[in-house]
């Protein structure tokens, strides 16, 4: 239940604090005054769309913030609660305290929002699921819904809690579109397999006639660059060995042989000696070097043609395969994996279509018993719909669900079904769809009967009704107001209004205004004493132009809301008895 409700810099509001009890709550008003600025707030906390231009001129952000009370027994909402990551009553049987949720809109003025829970930031989806659990909204725009067959469905799943069964079959029905449309790709494939598989044999064969080594490519560049400088490579090599054999190491011999007879007499030239005879050594192993060289060195002229036609297969495959010998070869191996898939296209085929035809057995069995469940509610459904009418000054209206029998062709992920509801207000005429026949007045009554219905099947204790009396008057406003007087017996109900009739039943009277405050407009809320209650009922009757006889009128229907009530009170206690 809505415990409070605090709005701050929106729109025209200031600062505006809502404490609503239990039972009634009405707001009444001019027109204009900012009374749907409370639905405003709601669908905000709800995670609706916001824009920067509803924060208050000059404030720098625009907050929304409420507090609910919950039965600590609602499971669904336990378990939002819980994957939200926030602090909920303990799920014990003998909990008696009622779980507490503040949840909180911050709007920038840059347009940017902000969501908590229990003082923790959250996501609009997260707060807005949490949300729904809570509070019912009915705007006088929802008598729009009411011509939209989609709407329909909703009421019917709702009312028969088949939402979780709708779910269930959403997700084996997605299972069965994705098996249909692999099979459908596998289909395509094996049209054109056959000149499929000879190209991709005609690209497995090319690649390993060649027999691309990873890496190849870079060792034949070099050898391709030693074989093409050859001869001068020879020449060089024979000219430093003759230098080093001939020139250099007979005198460093020399040298070696004194240093070390010199270091037989003299220890100090140990290491003068030792350096000498390492550099020696090294020389003698860069002569052997320079020969291992040059017998490796090939200097036939084949060789270097037969590197550099290598040298083009491998350009040629990398041209048509892959900019570098790795990628042909990770090709070649899709290419072979992708043949043997069309080797074994047929079995894979036929397990595909098997799947598939089971998965379609389960969907159209599936779709079958959520199509029956349906049936089962809708029968029922138009018969409480039926006799909420009755009580709103439309005794003589029928009201049913046409609801066709379901064709495969049709099937969707919310089945087959696509009930509409149909709807006579006088007896003698042929029910036909709403869109058709139903009046605006109609219309507020039949939303208000259907959120009756699914009022007492869903766990939201607050209902909110934005002006669903539009187009009401007369005998038909009575009926409206007791209506929604009886829900108010087991909800809390938030109804802005403009008929004197329901704001006599309530329990608690909001007046909203426009009043100026250092050269600016403001919205305000004020809760309205006994006292002035009959005042305002009076000028909603008659505007400025209230009489003695408007009083007394304003008085009267006060006193017959208030011996309404309690007759209601009587008549709900005898029910649960």
């Amino acid at each position: 239940m809505l415990k409070e409700l605090w709005i701050k810099n929106l729109a025209l509001v200031e600062e505006l604090r809502l404490d609503p009890g239990k039972g009634l709550v009405v707001l009444t008003g001019e027109t204009g005054a900012g009374k749907s600025i409370i639905l405003q707030a709601i669908h905000l906390l709800a995670g609706g769309r916001a824009s920067a231009e509803w924060v208050r001129s000059g404030a720098e952000q625009a907050t929304v913030e409420a507090f609910f009370e919950f039965d600590p027994a609602h499971a669904e909402l336990l378990q939002l609660l819980h994957d939200a990551g926030v602090e909920s009553p303990a799920d014990d049987a003998a909990a008696e305290l009622p779980g507490e949720l503040i949840v909180k809109r911050i709007i920038s003025a840059k347009g940017k929002s902000r969501f908590y829970l229990n003082g923790s930031m959250a996501t609009a989806a997260t707060v807005g699921g949490l949300v729904e659990h809570l509070v019912s909204v009915a705007s006088q725009h929802d008598h729009q819904q009411l011509l939209q067959p989609r709407y329909h469905l909703e009421c019917i799943d709702a009312a028969g809690n088949l939402l979780q069964q709708r779910q269930d079959f959403a997700a084996l029905y997605d299972q069965w579109q994705e098996v249909k449309k692999r099979l459908q790709q596998l289909r395509a494939q094996e049209q054109d397999k056959e000149q499929r598989r000879d190209f991709l044999s005609f690209q497995c064969r090319e690649i390993e006639e060649i027999a691309p080594e990873a890496g190849e490519d870079e060792r034949l560049a070099e050898q391709r660059d030693r074989l093409k400088y050859a001869d001068k490579l020879i020449d060089l090599g024979r000219k430093s060995y003759a230098a080093l054999a001939e020139k250099i190491s007979p005198p460093l011999a020399m040298v070696r042989k004194n240093l070390q007879e010199m270091a037989a007499r003299d220890e100090g030239v140990n290491k003068l000696a030792e350096d000498v005879a390492g550099a020696s050594f090294v020389l003698e192993d860069a002569q052997m070097e320079i020969i291992r060289y040059l017998d490796m060195l090939p200097n036939d002229a084949t060789a270097l043609d037969q590197v550099t036609a290598r040298i083009d297969q491998l350009q040629k495959l990398k041209r048509k395969y892959g900019p570098t010998l790795e990628e042909v070869l990770a090709f070649a191996r899709q290419a072979r994996v992708e043949l043997d898939t069309l080797e074994n296209m047929e079995a894979a085929l036929a397990e595909l279509e098997a799947e598939a035809a089971r998965l379609e057995a389960e969907v159209t069995a599936a779709a079958a018993e959520l199509s029956a469940a349906r049936r089962r509610v809708a029968d029922d459904f138009a018969a409480r719909a039926g006799a909420e009418l009755s009580s709103l000054a439309l005794e003589q209206s029928r009201f049913a669900v046409d609801l066709p029998a379901g064709e495969l062709s049709r099937l969707t992920r919310l089945g087959w079904d696509k009930p509409e509801f149909v709807f006579s207000a006088n007896p003698g005429e042929e029910l036909r769809p709403l869109a058709k026949v139903a009046s605006g007045g109609e219309l507020s009554r039949l939303m208000l009967a259907l959120k009756c219905v699914l009022a007492r099947q869903d766990k939201v204790e607050s209902v909110v009704f934005d002006e669903v009396d539009a187009g009401i008057s007369g005998q038909a406003a009575e009926s409206v107001a007791r209506k929604i007087r009886q829900l108010a017996g087991h909800h809390q109900v938030v109804c802005i209004t403009h008929l004197p009739q329901i704001a006599a039943g309530a329990d608690d009277h909001y007046l909203v205004a426009k009043r100026q405050r250092d050269g600016r407009t403001i919205t305000e809320i004020d809760q309205l004493p006994a006292p002035q209650r009959p005042a305002e009922l009076a000028r909603m009757l008659a505007g400025a132009a209230v009489t003695d006889k408007t009083m007394a009128y304003a008085t009267e229907l006060i006193s017959r809301a208030e011996e309404d009530k309690k007759q209601l009170a009587v008549g709900q206690k005898r029910e649960q008895q």
